[in-house]
């Protein structure tokens, strides 16, 4: 700040070379390789928050069993998903796998995840992402347990809970894992680590049947059996409707906190909950008694069985916010004054162990 003639007056200088890296950095574009500034930020992230458990050259299991960041199977088939950016913003519940975003509490924004995870695919060599199949995997459940049992629980654990391998059995795991995802791990192994290929031993039935009953643990590892999953019919959209309504404490006017749906759910309370999430999602997991309104549907197909009244209408997606929001301001546009957003998503809470259903597609 210099005085002029005419007052006191701001004097814009030439950013200094740590703004201009950070900026640099900062504005790395998808699809293109990284230059050297961002590699070197990036690789120093890794060193500093992930190298202690999957090693300092990603090969795993350094300590606590931690999987290994540079099988190519691994890379190849999380490069059009989210598994990773979810794994490393919320992390894995009861295992050594904590959140790092800073949404949960960690160091790292939005961007850092990106580059950090760009980084990691840019490492691993793999040219050419695998597409995998947003179809459900069905096959005999009991024949999947046996193989389970057989080949899979001295390493994943007797209740999925990770002995040397990961948990198999951790509902975010398994909440953000499709079954195509899952049967392809099963099938082709994870290179340079213990987890060989049964693609060879197992006959894809037999694959159908162990990537089934692993979906068939969601709902719990101790669950009976597989919950066939059917879209609620419109009569049945309003849950527990002869009871009251939940009166929730909103943040901010539109937010509800899990605990407080969670509640609404023990308590039987009266209102209706949409999943704003691709009904791919849906049928994967979701909240028991939830509603498949994916937020780009447009909403003449699905706005004419919700009640217009008192009733509270909770919608949820991942992002948190994102595909809620979309699906709210449309609510809002026909004139629905009662709703709410899941705050923490859909991810969240299974990662807080909070009732989900997954299971058979009929």
């Amino acid at each position: 700040m210099k005085e002029y003639a005419r007052g006191v007056q701001l004097e814009f200088v030439e950013e200094s070379k740590e703004q201009a890296a950070m900026a640099r950095i900062y504005t790395f574009e998808k699809g293109k390789k990284l230059d050297s500034v961002s590699i070197e930020f990036a690789s120093n992230m890794y060193i500093k928050y992930c190298s202690l458990c999957h090693g300092k050259d990603r090969e795993g299991y350094a300590a606590d069993f931690a999987p290994s960041l540079r099988s190519p199977s691994l890379m190849a088939t999380t490069q059009n998903s989210n598994y990773l950016r979810h794994a490393v913003s919320y992390g894995r519940q009861g295992t050594a796998m904590a959140g790092y975003a800073k949404s949960q509490g960690g160091p790292l924004n939005e961007v850092d995840i990106d580059l950090l995870l760009q980084w990691l695919y840019e490492l691993s060599g793999v040219e050419k992402a695998v597409e995998l199949s947003t179809e459900s995997v069905t096959g005999d459940l009991a024949i999947g347990k046996e193989l389970y049992t057989q080949y899979c629980a001295s390493c994943h654990g007797e209740k999925g809970e990770g002995i040397n391998a990961p948990a198999l059995g951790n509902p975010m795991l398994l909440a953000t894992a499709s079954d195509a995802f899952l049967r392809y791990a099963i099938s082709e192994g994870r290179e340079g680590t213990p987890m060989v290929a049964f693609k060879d031993s197992l006959k894809s039935a037999e694959i159908d049947a162990l990537t089934a009953y692993l979906r068939s643990r969601a709902s719990g590892w101790n669950a009976p059996g597989a919950i066939t999953v059917t879209e609620p019919l419109p009569e049945d959209y309003v849950l527990n409707p002869e009871n009251k309504t939940p009166e929730f404490t909103l943040r901010e006017g539109l937010y509800v906190s899990s605990e407080q749906l969670l509640k609404a759910l023990q308590d039987s309370a009266r209102f209706v909950m949409l999943d704003a999430r691709s009904k791919a999602a849906w049928h994967q997991t979701h909240i028991p008694g939830a509603v498949s309104v994916p937020y780009y549907e447009e909403p003449d197909t699905f706005i004419e069985h919700l009640p217009n009244d008192s009733t509270m209408i909770v919608v949820y997606c991942a992002c948190p916010h994102a595909a809620s929001q979309r699906v709210v301001n449309t609510l809002k546009r026909f004139g629905y004054k009662h709703t709410a957003i899941l705050d923490e998503g859909v991810l969240v809470w299974a990662q807080r162990g909070y009732p989900i259903q997954s299971g058979q597609v009929e």
